[in-house]
């Protein structure tokens, strides 16, 4: 990377704009920057990384770039001309800054700016406008980041010096931040993280398999340390050996709790045996039981029937009577039955006969019979009068209906002539409604005509009005217009005739020494024009002739709305007349009311005509009406008198057939209810007679009975019969006694039952309480022995699992060793003997290269004394090791600190450092040459002849076609280095100036 040249516009303490020659300064390879303290020095330094990196070096604030001495409308700019990776490149920065309103007071801030071109095929060409596409570019040219930049090309010895004398962790803060180890370091952590992750997993298996191990001994409960013992103490989390401790101790406890469930089963064995014998012995000491308690029980029954014989006796002697009665009973139900039915029907007769005549009452059923066929002869013979007196009620009925509909016909036809009597007013009222409405319409329609013409003249009016109003507004844009494009034309006129006055200043600015002149041919230039006042560039004059060509533009179309507004206002005036407004919109709107109305009387018309429509239709209906009326009057008139005719023989008929009733049909009733009375006496006495033969009948019947069942009259077996019930209950009573001698008899006489009863009496309590017993020694076995294979099988499961967990855990334990053995090396543990962690590690090899770069420089600038040397020997107390420095002194053949350097020797080994790690960091960066060098303070600690040797050193550099810059305010300096770039300080801000090797 090349500088070539380097513009500052207000940047720092430089108010205006200055140039710096890097060109010229490079040529001879050396060349000093000096100034008063406070001048801006490490200003120049600061331009060029802000022009690269879009910021200052180290701590100072970013956005105090622009200077206090600059005129306000003078914009803070940087531009760096170079080349880098064989491009050659110009940089334009400026930073967010204020500027003076265009308009009014006040400031406005001014966004950060950046420029990027690129000279290629012999001009300029702009590659970006972005912030960070300009950045990104540069930063992948150059190789190095702003801190290393500012590190490696800008030298600042102070630093150098403070490096040589820090510790080990300062040094790696420095290092790391120029070879950008922040990967190694994240290596680190990443393998921290991984081994902590690593190890949780491992803890939480441990856990795990403890957790079981906890269930297990849940699981055989009290008795867990008496068959295993205690939980052995390696097995914790994180132990290696824990999974192999619990899986023996709980192997051991499975064995031993598998031995306790095999003597549980031979105990539960036993216990079945013992218990089998006692039920077997209970049963047959219960079954003597029952058979010594049948044996009582039977000579019980026996002693027990022997005292109730006599009663038994009596109850036999009682129930053969009621058997032999019982024979005699359906012949006893007969007579009784017949005795009610003669009872009934005797009854039924006296009911009948009650009804009839007193001359009726004591005849006979056949006397009864003939006196009931007279009754129905004569009630047949009124069968035509009942047909006669309904007719004559029919013909009453007819009369009624005759003389309503001659009423409501009188009436009708009496409606109909009051209605006829007003038809013709009716008529010519109709007739006049509807003419008036006819003429309504007709009105209605040229009416919306007028009030059509009158409506286009109201809004022609209106759009009149309006257009006169935009049209004084726009007159008043078109003079404003016009004055703006006059005020344009006359400041377009003033840039164009400052432009040609400075045309010799501008082009005298592009003359170089060397190239003709465009105007007058020569090579050489003493005295080229210079600018007076403002200077204004091509781009001002277009800027201006622009803001001139718009306001023309302005102009031209304010002036082209006024002319169509006035054509549209005299259009509107001449469609709408010079009236205003409100007097055409009352007369348009009175048109509207009387339209509205016409409207209104017109729609009555349709209504008005069905309105004469239908009282024509009721005019001719109602004149129907009248004439069918008074037909049917005719008619009901001549239907009267038949009718009355009809009527008057009827009555003179029925009279005859009524006799002493009121109706006929009430004769024919009392006839029909005297003929009922007189057969049912009839039937009831023939029923009487019937039932009187049949007692008779029973009585013999009964005694015949009562005498071959044994009994000396009906009434003796009447007496003797029981109720079925209680019959019954003597039959069950004489079985049951049949059966319980017999079962008696069979229980005494039963071999087992005798055998029994010869025996000792029998004892079920003790043997049911040693059942009892055998059964408790049962359950408690089986208890002991559900508990002993329960546990068992827990055991079994949980060490199952216990030994899955295990064979799943081995490869995370594994994996969290080699993960311990890596992350202890990276970070200085276990087997890392030195303490070193992994970017230490990196760091050192830098350290290395940088400390053998810098010893060819350090040899040479104390004539041979000092050579620098890396040490990675361990540090004491915890300190971090592997980035020591050592200096050899030759004179003396020992090697001790840098901190025991002089100041002098601490300078030039600093500045043999500073040399040294610009090309390691360059080497590491990509190799990008790096031609420019600053080398910042620290000449004046050496002594003259130091001076020489350092300075011949970097005059060394030259070889590689360098160019080194010495930043420094000593005096000698000045003597010794003839290219100089002097700051000069002043109260309106700092200046440059160049000095090369030939001016005093």
């Amino acid at each position: 990377m090349r500088l070539h040249r380097l513009t500052l516009t207000a940047f720092g303490p430089f108010a205006g704009r200055h140039t710096v020659d890097f060109d010229e300064l490079s040529a001879a390879g050396l060349f000093l920057l000096h100034g008063a303290t406070g001048a801006g020095k490490t200003s120049v330094l600061d331009a060029v990384c802000f022009a690269l990196y879009g910021g200052v070096p180290g701590s100072r604030q970013g956005n105090r770039l622009r200077s206090d001495h600059a005129e306000e409308d003078t914009p803070t700019e940087v531009v760096l001309d170079l080349t880098v990776g064989g491009r050659r490149l110009e940089i334009t920065r400026r930073p967010e800054q204020p500027r003076p309103k265009k308009r009014g007071t006040g400031y406005t801030m001014e966004k950060a700016v950046t420029l990027l071109r690129e000279h290629t095929a012999g001009e300029w060409r702009a590659l970006s406008k972005s912030h960070q596409e300009a950045g990104e570019e540069l930063r992948q040219l150059i190789g190095m980041s702003r801190e290393q930049f500012c590190q490696v090309v800008l030298l600042p010895q102070g630093e150098f010096a403070t490096f040589l004398r820090a510790t080990a962790t300062e040094r790696a803060a420095l290092l790391g931040r120029l070879f950008d180890t922040g990967r190694f370091k994240a290596v680190e952590e990443w393998l921290r993280a991984e081994r902590r992750a690593a190890e949780q997993r491992v803890a939480a298996g441990d856990e795990e398999l403890l957790r079981l191990a906890e269930r297990m001994s849940q699981a055989a409960g009290d008795d867990a340390e008496a068959l295993a013992g205690p939980l052995p103490p390696g097995a914790a989390a994180g132990d290696p050996e824990s999974a192999a401790h619990i899986l023996h101790w709980a192997a051991v406890l499975a064995t031993t709790a598998r031995e306790r469930a095999d003597i549980a089963d031979l105990a539960v064995a036993a216990a079945e045996g013992a218990h089998e014998r006692a039920q077997r012995e209970a049963e047959a000491v219960r079954e003597l039981a029952v058979l010594q308690g049948r044996h009582a029980a039977a000579e019980r029954r026996a002693r027990d029937m022997a005292g109730e014989r006599a009663a038994r006796a009596r109850e036999q002697a009682l129930l053969e009577t009621a058997e032999r009665a019982a024979t005699v009973v359906p012949v006893l139900q007969l007579r009784e039955r017949a005795a009610d039915r003669q009872a009934r029907a005797a009854a039924d007769e006296r009911t009948a006969r009650a009804g009839l005549p007193p001359e009726r009452y004591e005849a006979s059923a056949d006397q009864l019979a003939e006196y009931e066929d007279r009754l129905r002869e004569e009630l047949g013979g009124l069968e035509d009068a009942g047909r006669a007196e309904q007719r004559a009620a029919e013909l009453a009925r007819e009369r009624e209906r005759v003389e309503r509909e001659a009423a409501e016909d009188e009436r009708l036809a009496a409606d109909t002539a009051a209605w006829l009597e007003g038809w013709e007013a009716e008529r010519l009222g109709r007739e006049r409604a509807v003419d008036a409405a006819q003429t309504a319409a007709t009105r209605a329609a040229e009416l919306s005509a007028v009030l059509d013409r009158a409506g286009r003249r109201l809004d022609a009016a209106r759009q009149r009005d309006t257009h006169a109003d935009a049209l004084l507004a726009a007159q008043e844009r078109l003079r404003t217009a016009r004055d703006e494009a006059a005020d344009a034309r006359e400041h377009w006129q003033d840039v164009r005739e400052a432009r040609i006055e400075g045309i010799a200043a501008e082009l005298a600015a592009q003359l170089s020494p060397g190239e003709e002149c465009l105007v007058c041919g020569a090579t050489e230039h003493p005295h080229p024009a210079r600018p007076t006042g403002r200077q204004v560039s091509r781009a001002d004059e277009e800027a201006a002739q622009e803001v001139h060509q718009r306001a023309a533009a302005a102009r031209d179309a304010a002036l082209e709305q006024v002319a169509r507004l006035t054509a549209a206002r005299d259009a509107a005036l001449a469609a709408a007349g010079v009236e205003p407004v409100p007097e055409l919109a009352a007369a348009h709107a009175a048109l509207e009311a009387e339209h509205r109305a016409a409207v209104r009387a017109a729609a009555a018309a349709p209504e008005a005509r069905q309105a004469l429509d239908r009282a024509l239709a009721e005019h001719s209906r109602r004149t129907a009406e009248r004439g069918e009326a008074e037909q049917r009057l005719a008619s009901l008139t001549t239907r009267r008198e038949i009718l009355d005719q009809e009527h008057a023989e009827l009555t003179a008929r029925l009279s005859r057939a009524r006799g002493p009733y009121a109706t006929v049909a009430e004769r024919r009733t009392r006839l029909a209810a005297d003929a009922r009375l007189a057969a049912s006496a009839a039937r009831a006495a023939r029923t009487a007679q019937e039932s009187a033969r049949a007692l008779k009948e029973a009585d013999a019947d009964l005694a015949d009975a009562a005498y071959k069942a044994g009994f000396s009259t009906p009434e003796a077996a009447a007496a003797a019969v029981l109720p079925e019930a209680e019959l019954r209950r003597l039959r069950q009573r004489a079985e049951e006694w049949r059966r319980a001698e017999a079962a008696v008899t069979a229980e005494l006489t039963a071999l087992e039952v005798h055998e029994a009863a010869a025996q000792p009496p029998a004892d079920p309590d003790a043997a049911r309480r040693a059942v009892e017993t055998a059964t408790a020694r049962l359950r408690e076995a089986a208890a002991r022995q559900n508990a002993a294979h329960t546990t068992c099988d827990a055991l079994d499961r949980l060490r199952t699992e216990a030994l899955r967990g295990t064979r799943a855990l081995a490869p995370a334990r594994e994996e969290y060793a080699r993960l311990r053995r890596l992350a202890d090396l990276a970070t200085g543990a276990g087997e890392n003997t030195l303490r070193m962690e992994l970017e230490t590690y990196v760091l050192a090899a830098r350290l290395e290269q940088v400390a053998a770069a810098a010893s060819a420089r350090l040899h040479r600038m104390s004539s041979g004394r000092y050579t620098l040397v890396h040490t990675d020997a361990r540090a004491s107390r915890n300190v971090k090791s592997g980035l020591g420095l050592m200096v050899v002194d030759a004179w003396t053949g020992t090697e001790r600190d840098t901190a025991t350097l002089s100041g002098g020797e601490t300078f030039f080994a600093s500045l043999a450092l500073a040399l040294g790690l610009a090309d390691v960091v360059t080497d590491e960066a990509g190799g990008a040459r790096l031609d420019t060098l600053f080398v910042d303070e620290g000449f004046g600690s050496l002594d003259e002849q130091t001076l020489d040797e350092v300075l011949d050193v970097l005059d060394g550099l030259r070889e590689r076609d360098r160019a080194v810059g010495i930043v420094s305010h000593v005096a000698e300096l000045r003597q010794r280095v003839p290219v100089q770039l002097q700051v000069v300080k002043g109260q309106r801000g700092s200046a440059l100036r160049h000095r090369t090797a030939g001016e005093r």
